[in-house]
């Protein structure tokens, strides 16, 4: 397969680019063109380029609105709501960002809700985002519904991911746990679909509820939470944090975030921002150093995030070879 060699600037160029071809505005198309960056820079491939036709083929059938524009509420000193529109998620968060971040701050503790929202890319950059500003970030967004219940086989709940992240005191993050509810996050099924590869066994279930390695079958199917009945409790976490109470639609009315049929989904996000100083003091910087040490110190052990620093730093330097027939995609699109 022949490959492109790109720069992460290139990347973002050309996804800004086919966005504002598409006809988002120039407000929509920049956040999420970043976004796009930081998924290839930290090689989360999965919601990076490969995540661009869709917005494309979303963006002209309507299941994203171009030119939405978010509307910021701030009802209480530490709630913050943002009507995203049926606009991509990143513009609705970048709308409410500022006061969510001087809420938190002036609080001690605060909350960001999103509705009428879409897929808002690597959850786990948006907590990284707020521990770069100084806050401990927890994140929660849903998506539509495709992981049944532990010994059901009806999808109920979507792959909900959280993320966590904690500042370093320097302008960055200790440490960034992304996960989701389901054993894998179903953008790597759909791209080892694209690529017509088997899946791993415990990933998935076909659409008769039979265990299976076939992509396809599994995305006519329901997706295998982590950990069985652990991980779809944490999925109902997400989904009660990023709809019920932020005023999204639920996954079960969502529309598919892959695929022009249906209208726009309307998920929601849910961001919990908060100011270790107002609650620890001068004490939570020292106690997260003593057990992340004790982590990172340990042969073969890892802190959570450290393999996407790891990339980062490469690509950063390196680049990203881009497959030919993705960026063909792209131009198509």
């Amino acid at each position: 397969m022949s490959e492109q060699h790109m720069t992460l600037d290139a990347i973002e160029d050309l996804s800004r680019a086919t966005l504002l071809r598409a006809g988002a505005s120039a407000a929509q198309a920049a956040p999420v063109a970043r976004s796009t960056r930081l998924a290839e820079r930290d090689g989360i491939r999965s919601h990076g380029l490969m995540y661009v036709p869709v917005y494309a083929e979303h963006l002209r059938c309507g299941k994203v609105l171009g030119d939405a524009a978010p509307i910021v509420r701030h009802p209480r000193p530490g709630a913050v709501l943002v009507d995203a529109a049926n606009g991509f998620a990143h513009a609705g968060i970048d709308a409410g960002w500022p006061e969510f971040t001087a809420a938190a701050r002036d609080h001690g503790l605060a909350a960001l809700a999103l509705s009428r929202s879409y897929n808002c890319g690597v959850l786990g950059h948006h907590a990284e985002r707020l521990a770069e500003d100084g806050l401990v970030g927890l994140c929660f967004t849903n998506a539509p519904a495709s992981m049944a219940p532990t010994g059901g086989h009806r999808p109920v709940i979507g792959t909900n991911p959280f993320a966590l992240a904690v500042p370093d005191g320097a302008g960055g993050a200790r440490l960034v746990i992304d996960q989701s509810a389901s054993a894998i996050a179903k953008s790597e099924i759909v791209l080892r679909a694209r690529q017509g590869e088997p899946i791993e066994p415990g990933w998935a279930l076909d659409a008769d509820g039979n265990a299976t390695t076939q992509a396809q079958a599994a995305l006519a199917g329901s997706m295998c939470p982590a950990g069985g009945q652990k991980g779809f409790g944490a999925g109902l976490m997400a989904e009660i944090f990023a709809a019920a109470l932020s005023g999204a639609n639920l996954g079960l009315d969502a529309s598919p975030f892959s695929g022009p049929k249906g209208g726009p989904p309307g998920t929601g996000q849910f961001f919990i921002a908060v100011d270790p100083t107002a609650f620890a003091g001068d004490a939570f910087g020292p106690a997260m150093a003593r057990l992340a040490e004790s982590i990172s110190e340990q042969e073969g052990a890892r802190l959570p995030g450290a393999r996407r620093a790891a990339n980062r730093a490469r690509t950063e330097a390196e680049g990203v070879s881009v497959p030919q027939d993705l960026l063909d995609r792209i131009a198509a699109a």
